[in-house]
């Protein structure tokens, strides 16, 4: 029987209770609007999304010495259907995240800065650098070890998607993109870099089992943008540096690391009206309107299920068999 680490109960439990890649991805319309300088405040939806809650991501220690600023999974928002988790990590070697599993859910690190290198007990083994997504889809379970690959601070992203009943127990697969493979746009000052989903009119080739759009905007100072969202999706954007003005112009500015929620709406308009770039993540995705029983790393549809997941990990059996002979060497 393999036992559960302490370092696993520390890093996972302050959560307790709350196809192939060759599929085409998710696709939906959205609407590009250039506006006059004239009308520039004006919104082009008629049911503009605005900011109904806002969270900041204070920092806290995670993993083996790693801290991240957590925004979904804080107890002040503890998911958002379809999302469970966004933490913006910062790590420095030796600290990391070693060996730990997963099961229910995908995750997807998106490296603004560094590298971090991911392996995991079915032999597969990468790094990703500066600009890289990798998107893991867990399924029936995982164990991994995710850990920095170079000198210094190494930053990014890690949000987890849920995945529905009829998902959560498939075999676990990959999508990695470099960051040249990754598509972008550009248009009066506002760049889109498109990890899911489409934007001005490109398209990510990353297919979602969970409908989601991902998308990576920097606006330079005057810049503006109205981003359709399909309106039966949750939406929220993460502010990654700089600050600005969503929903509606006459709003406050909001600055970095923090988490905003959108009502319903047709899209999100913004500004950045002040003298410094601005630099937001913007992610939608469909509910999945599904009972979430979640213990740290582990996220099912009921008690009984999650109680079998522990069996599961523990004797190693039912997706976690190469867990009895596996180590990362972290």
């Amino acid at each position: 029987m393999r036992a559960i680490s302490e370092l696993f109960l520390v890093k996972f439990f302050p959560f307790v209770r709350n196809k192939k890649n060759s599929r085409k991805p998710i696709s939906f319309s959205i609407r590009n609007i250039n506006m006059s300088e004239s009308n520039q405040y004006d919104s082009c939806f008629d049911r503009p999304r605005v900011v109904i809650k806002k969270v900041l991501a204070k920092p806290q220690s995670e993993g083996n010495g790693a801290v991240v600023r957590r925004s979904i999974g804080r107890h002040e928002l503890r998911n958002l259907d379809p999302f469970l988790m966004l933490d913006e990590f910062s790590v420095s070697a030796p600290a990391g995240f070693p060996d730990h599993p997963h099961r229910g859910f995908e995750t997807v690190t998106y490296m603004l800065e560094g590298a971090f290198t991911h392996q995991d007990f079915a032999g597969h083994k990468g790094t990703i650098n500066t600009g890289d997504v990798q998107w893991m889809t867990a399924g029936r379970g995982i164990i991994h070890s995710e850990m920095p690959a170079g000198e210094g601070s190494q930053k990014g992203l890690q949000l987890w998607i849920n995945l529905s009943s009829k998902d959560k127990m498939i075999e676990p697969r990959y999508q990695e993109l470099l960051k040249e493979d990754i598509p972008r746009a550009e248009n009066n000052g506002v760049e889109v870099k498109v990890i899911a989903g489409e934007a001005m009119g490109v398209q990510s080739p990353v297919y979602t089992r969970t409908p989601t759009m991902y998308l990576d905007f920097t606006l330079q100072p005057t810049a503006y943008y109205h981003q359709a969202i399909p309106e039966s999706w949750n939406a929220f954007l993460y502010i990654v540096e700089g600050e600005g003005v969503f929903g509606i112009p006459n709003s406050g500015p909001v600055s970095a690391h923090h988490c905003l929620v959108l009502g319903t709406g047709e899209g999100l308009s913004v500004w950045n009206k002040s003298s410094k770039p601005l630099r937001f993540v913007l992610l939608g995705g469909q509910p999945l309107n599904e009972p979430v029983v979640q213990h740290g790393p582990f996220v099912m549809n009921s008690q009984d299920e999650i109680d079998q997941t522990f069996e599961d990990y523990q004797y190693c059996k039912n997706g976690f068999e190469n867990a009895r002979y596996w180590r990362s060497g972290h």
